[in-house]
């Protein structure tokens, strides 16, 4: 009898801090998994990549960004069953370009006390949390 293999995924996840203090969230597409809920904009480390190449490369496909100054922030680790992902989540404390939805994605800018209005990835939630304990 095989085992059924469970795909680990390494994902960059950027916490954009705006100068005023809020936080720049995108709409997931419906086609993808957990579609149409919100997140923090980043994506798939490969595997010749550090942590702040991908988060760079990531959200200058994303949002046509640049990243300028990030910090670490959590790391999350959740299983959704068919596969695991780790969410190496970092402030990104400056950039510069005008971000915008490459993608066509939606994107929002929140305050910190308006994140819990917004529907996230169950992966996502720890953040949240993280980011109301520390900024909240």
């Amino acid at each position: 009898m095989g085992e059924s293999v469970v795909k680990h995924i390494h994902v960059a996840v950027g916490v954009i801090l705006g100068p005023d203090g809020r936080i720049l969230l995108a709409k997931r597409p419906d086609h993808l998994h957990m579609g149409g809920r919100w997140e923090f904009p980043g994506g798939k480390v490969e595997d010749d990549e550090s942590i702040q190449q991908a988060m760079t490369r990531e959200l200058k496909e994303e949002l046509d960004i640049q990243v300028e100054a990030m910090k670490p922030l959590i790391e999350v680790r959740h299983d959704y069953g068919d596969k695991q992902v780790f969410l190496d989540t970092w402030f990104v404390t400056r950039f510069s370009g005008k971000e915008r939805g490459v993608e066509g994605q939606e994107l929002a800018w929140v305050s910190v006390s308006e994140l819990s209005d917004f529907r996230f990835p169950d992966a996502n939630q720890p953040i949240v949390e993280a980011l109301l304990e520390r900024l909240g």
